[in-house]
């Protein structure tokens, strides 16, 4: 009669240890087959070095990869949660932002600035309606260098006040008898922050509707 002890009947009725699968080849894998290799070579063909090199340089090519995909990933996670902190930082803010575009709120001026390198006789500048027709011009003077600010009221030259709307403005300096274009800053208040996938970077979401990328902005304030 034969007896089987308790460790040996829980052995014979466990459940076989679940096989691992076999799409992958893990280092220690790749070292056995090597030695394998080494012991079953003809003595007289030995292996030559630059294949011995070549599937050491695979193995390892493919390793690296996996090794810098976990490491791309843990950045663009960091880099994404550093993104979430400046927009929340953003929200509520105003920028000065490099756009020509402007939005003019149903009450309250349309406010910017321009940039000067040096002393002008005059800055002009010009307030066009999305028609593309002027409807203000503005003379600000005699400027020294600098950020010099304006507010555009939303009239037009006969004293009208204008709907809400998008308008687009030029600004000129006068030097003399030459005449020289600048660029304008427009001045918006950021409603929201889209944040871009993978450190792509974030786009600011304005009052008025507009949107504008993180390097527009000139100055925030």
């Amino acid at each position: 009669m034969t007896t089987v002890n308790a460790f040996e009947d829980a052995r014979l009725f466990a459940p076989p240890p679940e096989k691992k699968p076999r799409n992958e080849l893990g280092q220690d894998d790749f070292l056995k087959l090597m030695i394998a290799q080494f012991q079953n070579q003809d003595p007289f063909k030995p292996m030559e070095n630059g294949e011995f090199l070549g599937q050491l340089a695979q193995f390892s090519t493919v390793s690296g990869i996996d090794s810098l995909n976990s490491a791309f990933t843990g950045l663009a996670g960091s880099i994404q949660d550093e993104q979430a902190l400046k927009a929340a930082a953003l929200v509520g803010r105003s920028v000065l932002a490099v756009t020509d575009i402007g939005y003019l709120p149903y009450s309250g001026p349309l406010a910017g600035a321009v940039e000067l390198d040096g002393a002008v006789s005059n800055v002009q500048l010009d307030v066009t309606n999305a028609s593309g027709e002027l409807v203000r011009r503005i003379n600000l003077g005699e400027q020294q260098g600098g950020i010099v600010r304006f507010e555009w009221d939303g009239r037009n030259a006969d004293g009208e006040r204008l709907g809400a709307g998008h308008y687009q403005l030029r600004a000129r300096v006068v030097r003399g008898t030459e005449t020289e274009s600048v660029p304008v800053l427009i001045r918006a208040d950021i409603e929201s922050v889209t944040l871009g996938q993978f450190g792509a970077g974030m786009t600011l979401n304005l009052t008025g509707g507009d949107a504008l990328s993180l390097g527009q902005v000139y100055q925030i304030t």
